[in-house]
């Protein structure tokens, strides 16, 4: 199995290679892996393979069909009163969320990606 080397949070953990695990015989669709079950990549795992910011690779998958978005997608909205001026204001706060890209979905940017 091939694997990468990644800094994350300041340790060092094992990525594994994109496809490293793959079988080379085709299989029948009737003993295909579930869609839920496949290896499951986040951001920062692409981001270290691709050798690409974390955030060019959010752009790149937020959007994409298959990926799981876990969290609000929505921001919040609420208001506040202003202790200075009394005025209400309307505050908008950032949701956050987490995507996890099937392995799948990878392959599948990567292939658009090299045809450009």
């Amino acid at each position: 199995m091939s694997v990468q080397r990644s800094r994350a949070n300041g340790a060092e953990s094992a990525i594994p290679a994109l496809g490293a695990a793959r079988e080379v015989t085709p299989r029948s669709s009737a003993d295909q892996t579930p869609k839920f079950a496949v290896r499951h990549y986040s951001v920062a795992e692409i981001a270290a393979l691709w050798s690409l910011s974390v955030d060019l690779v959010r752009q790149l998958f937020e959007k994409e069909p298959g990926v799981l978005v876990l969290g609000h997608t929505e921001e919040a909205d609420r208001t506040r009163v202003d202790k200075r001026t009394g005025k209400v204001e309307r505050v908008t706060a950032r949701r956050y969320t987490t995507l996890r890209i099937p392995e799948f979905v990878v392959e599948r940017v990567h292939r658009k990606l090299s045809q450009i």
